[in-house]
């Protein structure tokens, strides 16, 4: 087969092959995180392959043991004395996610090791999401100050019962039979497989989905959670993160954590307890305001948090999160407000307001987007819960 590389440096390589495109993401020791160079090679070869009549499927992998550990926090940290530094790129990132919900041509990706964050975000709305016995995937941004994003306040709020609140609020891990189980992922492969699955997928030259996923399904097999597996504690999580704010939950799961047989709730509840209380808060409430808003609207709004949490609108913590993980790795943050109580609702209005128009994230109000499909088919769909 004819093969192109169209683009080999540090953090990408991109290639062509007759009618496939192959994405590498290739920042082995930096867990492949998505820095700006990488939305961008991203959205460039995305437009670019989806209007060429010669590609018909894209692949999407990670190098090294990870396929994206999420943004780069020392990105956002460095621009931080600029507030507007980071605009472009997460403009671009939120383009990037709405992009690939509404992609046009048949996408594959291939989830070998850690896919957390905006990571996640490659992952979780292609068509075809193919995972192993190494894939971890959470979605931890609230314990940062930060907020549940690229599109997962939405997919969060479409998941079975309360499981959305409960990932996005504690940063819970889900392995690659819990992401099949509830619809993050279409299908497990043994890692030994893999690379044999990805030569495959490249020999068909096609982006027919009948063909595509049947040789998927040559190298999958079916999975359950294991017994202690979280989705097997969906009543206690119901009953917990349904409540209607934080300290709510907190207590309700503090009440549950006491009772025998229920010490898997232990390190979750001290996750919780040691989170930033605003990200927390604007974590819970956009989870919430997803259930009822499309994908476009989920979008939008998670465009706005994310300026104004970097514009440090109503506080400082998601620097002095990144600080306290990555740049001092004291993992002793100074929170302000310390506490969910000092955390003043009408301030927490003030990172959801809309902007003007012309300032608003420009995507189409609504297309067809995989998600929806892929959640319905999920084993755990029946569980849904719907406000």
């Amino acid at each position: 087969m004819a093969q192109e590389v169209v683009t080999s440096d540090e953090v990408l390589v991109g290639e062509e092959i007759e009618r496939v495109r192959l994405i590498t993401l290739n920042r082995p020791r930096q867990l492949n995180v998505i820095s700006s160079k990488v939305v961008s090679l991203l959205a460039e070869y995305l437009e670019k392959w989806e209007k060429d009549d010669n590609a018909e499927l894209v692949i999407i992998k990670g190098s090294g043991r990870a396929f994206s550990a999420g943004g780069d926090l020392k990105m956002f940290y460095d621009g931080r004395k600029s507030k507007d530094s980071c605009l472009e790129v997460v403009y671009r990132m939120y383009w990037l996610c709405y992009h690939i919900h509404t992609y046009k041509k048949t996408q594959v990706a291939l989830v070998h090791g850690i896919s957390m964050g905006g990571g996640a975000s490659l992952m979780v709305p292609m068509k075809f999401s193919v995972v192993t016995e190494k894939t971890v995937f959470s979605t931890p941004e609230a314990s940062i100050g930060f907020h549940t994003d690229c599109g997962f306040s939405y997919m969060h709020s479409h998941l079975p019962g309360y499981l959305g609140e409960f990932l996005g609020l504690t940063g819970a891990r889900l392995n690659g039979k819990e992401l099949v189980a509830v619809g993050l992922a279409t299908h497990f492969v043994p890692l030994e497989k893999l690379s044999d699955l990805e030569k495959r997928l490249i020999s068909l030259n096609s982006g027919n989905e009948n063909a595509v996923k049947a040789a998927i399904e040559e190298f999958s097999m079916e999975v359950k959670p294991d017994e202690e597996s979280v989705l097997n504690k969906q009543s206690i999580i119901d009953e917990c993160f349904s409540k209607d704010t934080v300290a709510e939950i907190i207590q309700s799961f503090e009440a549950e954590a006491k009772k025998e047989g229920n010490g898997w709730i232990g390190p979750h509840l001290k996750g919780l307890k040691r989170s930033s209380p605003t990200g927390l808060r604007i974590t819970l409430r956009s989870i919430r305001e997803g259930r009822k808003q499309t994908l476009p609207e989920s979008l939008k709004k998670e465009f706005r948090l994310t300026m104004n949490i970097l514009r440090s609108k109503i506080s400082e913590d998601v620097y002095e999160g990144i600080r306290a993980l990555t740049i001092d790795k004291d993992n002793a943050p100074k929170w302000n407000p310390p506490s969910l109580d000092n955390v003043v609702d009408k301030k927490l209005d003030l990172v959801f307001q809309p902007f003007e128009e012309d300032l608003e994230l420009q995507i189409k109000e609504q297309e067809e987007n995989r998600w929806d499909g892929k959640y319905e088919n999920s084993a755990y769909a029946s569980l849904k819960v719907t406000e």
